[in-house]
Parts: structure tokens; sequence; C-alpha cells
């Protein structure tokens, strides 16, 4: 074994947990309040404790090996479950802290969280939130995320989860694309030359997302046209502003564009019909108390900016213990 600082085995997978995830020995040793040389000790120790390479060093960057990114899924649950097991106790409940990891999609975070975040950090300093942004579906095991937020019913039953708000929608074009086909007078005239739509997909595998519109006692499921699909919100918005084509937006998305005369609401006598949105998270586990806050917090968010108006679907506590 490396000589040098004794290993605590504690100490060695959180040294070297930090280090895969600021890619650095010197940031990782600024987050732990150690010196560098003690982090690059018990990272050395660890290696020779298990009799692999963890991390390949350059002058330059840390990268994890195969053996050290299967490792770091086991290590990260570990000490995940570590910090839950402390913060549960009554003596944190009144400060929650340690790590929590969250996936939202990109309009969401750009529009409604991440604006809203400086009030959430002032309230609980001590929780570190990792954000990962996108529209994919996460696998909250395999990639160890403690809750996504999503719109759409939700289709994994195994997912405890809480109906925290509806998105209202409408249709929007740019005025430069209006100006060179038209307005449409009827959701089909999409589905035909010269309209289009701007695509959208839930994931790479999936095709193009419907969209149910509503008129009085008239419904109708529109496909649309399109020349450009994406994956990605923030692409999708990005794409109807540019004049690619008719996108389907939430109220709270499409506002800020349309005051400045960058969309157009257009087909204003069809409603869209309201998507629900829900924050879920794994069941069987202990809902710790850095998740229940975070978890109040966005419905509270929600409530004053896209509150709930559709019966609930699938909608429990959030302080429920699987």
């Amino acid at each position: 074994m490396t000589a040098g600082v004794p290993m605590d085995r504690f100490d060695a997978m959180q040294a070297f947990a930090r280090v895969v995830e600021t890619g650095s020995f010197t940031r990782a040793a600024q987050t732990l309040h150690m010196s560098r040389t003690t982090v690059t000790q018990l990272v050395q120790q660890l290696e020779a404790r298990l009799r692999v390479r963890l991390l390949n060093r350059t002058t330059r960057q840390v990268n994890v090996t195969d053996d050290g990114a299967a490792y770091y899924e086991h290590v990260s649950r570990l000490l995940a479950d570590l910090d839950d097991a402390e913060t549960s106790l009554s003596s944190f409940a009144a400060s929650p802290r340690g790590r929590l990891r969250v996936d939202v999609p990109a309009p969401l975070a750009r529009f409604l969280l991440v604006p809203a975040l400086p009030s959430f950090q002032a309230r609980y300093p001590d929780i570190q939130l990792d954000l990962g942004v996108s529209d994919r579906n996460v696998d909250l095991i395999d990639e160890n995320v403690d809750c996504v937020i999503r719109g759409g019913m939700l289709t994994d039953p195994s997912l405890v989860a809480r109906h925290i708000g509806d998105l209202q929608a409408g249709l929007y074009a740019a005025p430069q694309y209006l100006s060179t086909v038209g307005m449409p007078d009827h959701p089909k005239a999409l589905e035909a030359e010269p309209h289009r739509i701007v695509g959208y997909r839930g994931s790479r595998r999936a095709g193009i997302m419907p969209y149910a519109l509503r008129r009085g006692e008239e419904t109708l499921t529109v496909h649309g046209r399109h020349q450009l699909a994406v994956d990605d919100g923030n692409a999708y918005l990005a794409a109807g502003v540019a004049g690619l084509g008719v996108l389907w937006l939430p109220d709270y998305v499409a506002a800020a564009h349309a005051e400045r005369g960058e969309l157009v609401r257009v087909l204003t006598d069809w409603q869209v019909d309201p998507m629900p949105l829900h924050i879920a998270f794994r069941p069987n586990r202990h809902v710790s108390a850095k998740l229940r806050v975070f978890v109040d917090w966005v419905a509270a968010l929600m409530a004053e900016h896209v509150p709930v108006i559709l019966p609930a679907h699938v909608d429990i506590e959030p302080t429920r213990d699987g």
C-alpha cells in the first residue's frame, strides 16, 4: 500500500468520487478541504487495495478508466445512501444537506427552474444540486438520479410521482414564416403544402409527437408535415423562432417571445390539450430530507407558474417512503 496518509476506506472512496466528478485532483481537494497530496495518496491507496487502475492521469487531465467508471457507479450510490442515512436524523431535519441529482426538460430549466434557483439555494445552502438538462428518458437507477421532472403521462409504474402542474399550450409561428406561407386556417392545413411544423421527438427512437386539439365539441389529432425534427426543447424553440415551422409551445415558454414579436399565436380558436407535469423518483427508498424539500419547493414553484388544472393521474405525497 502507498506510504503516507493511512487509508480510511470512506475517505478514499469519497476522494475518488470527487475526482471523477470534478475532473481534477486539485478541485476535488478544494471541495473536500484536504490537501491535493492527501487526495492523491488516498486514490493511490484505493487503487492498490483494489489492484486496478481507476484513473488515467496526465499532466493536463484526469480520465476515469472503464473499471473506474463501473466502481464509481457503486461508490456514488453508497455515498448517497450514507448521506441520506445521516440527513434522515432529526438533528439534520431542519437543515437538509448533501448532493441531489435532478434531471429536467431543457425549456423548464431555462425559463422556470434555473431563474428561481437563487431562492432555493438561499434557503438550503448546504444542498448541492447537480442538474441534468435533457428531454430524454432517464433511468433513475442506472444513472443514479434522485428525481426527474417530466411532462406527459408517466408510463413507468415503478416510479413514485407527484402531479405538480399542467402545461397550457398553444400553436405559434414566427412572423417570417407566416409572411412566406400565410396564416393556417385549420389545424389540418399543417399536414399539407405549403405549411410545415417543427417535429419533436421524445427520444431518438420515437416518432414525431402528435398533438390533440379541441374547438368546442370538435376534437382532432394533428401530426403535421415537417422538414426538421429535433429531440431537444431549446433546439425546438430556436427552430420555430428561425421560421422553420409551426410550434406547439407551453404558454410560459412562448410568452416572452410573443411579447418581443418573435412568435405569433396561430389558430387561436383551437385549444391544445394541457400536458400534465410530474416530479418522479424511485420507490423502495427512504425519501431524504433534501429530496423532500426540493419536491415541495418545485411543487410551489409550479403552482405559481403552471398550476394543476387536470384531475390527478398519478399523485402521491412526496413524503411517502417505499
